[in-house]
């Protein structure tokens, strides 16, 4: 409906009365104006932070500073740790892992660096990985990986924990996991894996097994538990068993006083007799016994000084 005047009369659309105020004119002027600037404060301030987190990721820079001014403001807030939940720990030293987290309850949970708590957790022997989350207000969740002992590895005298990788995971407390298998020498860690996986194919034959023993790391000797030293062939460790079992199975082999059983040779099998004394024959590399009274596997010879053939590998 059109606007009457207090006179009664129709104004044109574009009369003085119709025009906006002097406020009006100025704030609509001043709108137009202050735009582009926030827009451009807006960049600036952009650009300005992402300069301050290029200072703070370089060497000396301040982010640790940053982070634990905001984790002193936000700790007045209530954002402090309050629980901290450990999960997939088995053999892990709890106190190690406490002073590897970093944090305690009342810390300012903003104040405190997952990356570097989860670094400082991955140090430690029996972590495999971990994973640090921050669950807001209050909580830090710690999920462990760790490694499983897979062997027992002697050497220079003292005994140490292995994973299957050949990692060193303790040095203490290896007692209680004495039901591992027990390997010996330099190189054994890393080789142990494809021995171990072999033998476990011939539970009999890991029954009677003491210890594997890595020579000059290219090979194993296996000592059992009656002293019998059975000497493997370079990379060929899983015929020899398998041959090995089927000699047991057939003419009970290891049931017998031998010092040494010599399988490196893929074509003949050397066998020594115990000594009259007992002691293993691996003791004593310079003596000859005569195994003549022994009755023999067809194709075994009873001394490898004896033996025709090829030079015996070492």
């Amino acid at each position: 409906m059109p606007r009457v005047s207090p006179r009664g009369r129709n104004l044109p659309r574009n009369s003085v009365k119709d025009r906006p105020s002097r406020w009006r004119m100025w704030s609509r002027r001043a709108r137009r104006m202050v735009r582009p600037a926030a827009w451009a404060g807006a960049a600036l301030l952009a650009v300005g932070f992402g300069f301050a987190m290029l200072h703070a990721a370089a060497p000396g820079g301040t982010l640790s500073t940053m982070r634990e001014r905001l984790g002193n403001a936000t700790g007045f807030a209530g954002l402090r740790v309050r629980n901290i939940v450990i999960e997939g720990r088995a053999n892990t030293p709890e106190p190690l892992l406490r002073a590897a987290i970093g944090a305690s309850k009342g810390d300012a949970i903003l104040g405190f660096s997952v990356e570097q708590a989860r670094a400082r957790i991955e140090q430690l022997a029996w972590v495999e990985h971990a994973t640090v989350e921050r669950q807001l207000p209050d909580t830090l969740v710690i999920q462990l990986a760790e490694r499983r002992p897979f062997a027992i590895w002697q050497h220079q005298g003292k005994f140490v924990l292995i994973d299957r990788a050949g990692q060193i995971v303790a040095n203490q407390d290896v007692a209680q996991f004495r039901a591992l298998p027990l390997v010996v020498g330099l190189g054994a860690p890393t080789a142990a894996a494809t021995l171990l996986d072999a033998l476990s194919e011939h539970p009999g034959l890991g029954a009677r097994v003491t210890a594997a023993v890595r020579v000059a790391d290219r090979r194993w000797n296996l000592r059992m538990k009656n002293g019998t030293d059975v000497l493997l062939p370079e990379g060929a460790e899983a015929a020899a068993l398998e041959k090995l079992e089927k000699l047991q199975s057939d003419q009970s082999l290891l049931d017998r006083p031998l010092a040494v059983i010599d399988m490196r040779l893929p074509d003949k099998l050397v066998l020594r007799p115990m000594p009259s004394d007992g002691r293993s024959q691996a003791a004593r590399p310079d003596t000859a016994s005569d195994a003549t009274s022994l009755p023999l596997p067809p194709g075994v010879h009873p001394d490898p000084a004896r033996a025709t053939g090829p030079k015996r590998p070492t």
